[in-house]
């Protein structure tokens, strides 16, 4: 029995510090998200660029400022920092598997199927941050 109270005490700030992670990723990455959806739109309604151009100019901004933001803010005192090359690194690849799903949702939402340039944000806000949150948290800064 007191094995199993001490194993649930350890795990508990765990997931504590999950939980408050989570919180702070959902901040920064709204912030993120935001942005690059905001960029992505107005590019692709009021500039008339082509969608998927619009699309990726959205994913380059929202990497630099999301690198930033997140490992200072989301990851703080998660993780490893020591080489700030494996975590860059593995931070752009999630973020090159975020904006292959966002672009996935920007294809088969308006050209596939010729919906507005809105369609793809009700994905992009929703499903794609869940997924790329976890990645981060167990590979990139983890």
């Amino acid at each position: 029995m007191r094995f199993a109270m001490t194993a649930a005490m350890e795990k508990r700030p765990h997931a504590s510090q999950a939980a408050t992670q989570l919180v702070r990723y959902g901040l920064t990455g709204g912030f993120v998200t935001a942005l690059g959806a905001a960029i992505y739109y107005g590019c692709a309604e009021f500039l008339d660029i082509y969608p998927l151009v619009a699309n990726s100019i959205a994913w380059i901004t929202g990497v630099v400022v999301g690198y930033i933001l997140h490992s200072q803010f989301s990851f703080r005192g998660h993780g490893r920092r020591d080489n700030v090359g494996r975590t860059g690194g593995r931070f752009i690849a999630v973020n090159i598997v975020g904006f292959a799903i966002n672009s996935l949702w920007v294809w088969s939402l308006v050209e596939l199927l010729g919906g507005a340039n809105w369609w793809p944000l009700i994905p992009m806000v929703i499903a794609t941050p869940l997924i790329t949150f976890l990645l981060h948290r167990y590979w990139t800064f983890g």
